[in-house]
C-alpha cells in the first residue's frame, strides 16, 4: 500500500463536502451538523441536498424534503442541535 493512500482517501472525502454539502456525497454518506426545531416529530437520518433543502428520513424509511425550513445550518430560538451520522450501507437515494 501506497504511503500516499491515506491522504488520497482524505482528499477524496473532503471533496464531497466542496460546496457547503452534507449528506449524501456522490456514493459516500458524510455527516452532518444542524439543528432541527422538532416540528416533524422524530427523524431518523437525512442530509442536506443540493438545493439548499434538508432531506429527512421517517420511520418508514422515506425522505422528506423540508419545506417548512425546520432544519437550518445555523441555530436559533427554538431550535436544538442535530448531528448525523453515516449509517452502514449508507441507504442515501441515488441521485
Amino acid at each position: 500500500m501506497s504511503r500516499l493512500a491515506p491522504l488520497a482517501l482524505v482528499l477524496a472525502l473532503l471533496g464531497g463536502c466542496a460546496g457547503d454539502y452534507y449528506g449524501y456525497g456522490g456514493g459516500v454518506a458524510l455527516g452532518y451538523d444542524g439543528f432541527y426545531d422538532g416540528y416533524y416529530g422524530p427523524f431518523y437520518d437525512g442530509y442536506w441536498a443540493r438545493d439548499g433543502y434538508f432531506r429527512y428520513r421517517d420511520a418508514r424509511g422515506r425522505f422528506h424534503r423540508d419545506t417548512g425550513r425546520h432544519f437550518r445550518r445555523e441555530g436559533a430560538p427554538g431550535f436544538n442541535p442535530v448531528h448525523g451520522r453515516p449509517r452502514a450501507g449508507g441507504g442515501y437515494p441515488r441521485r
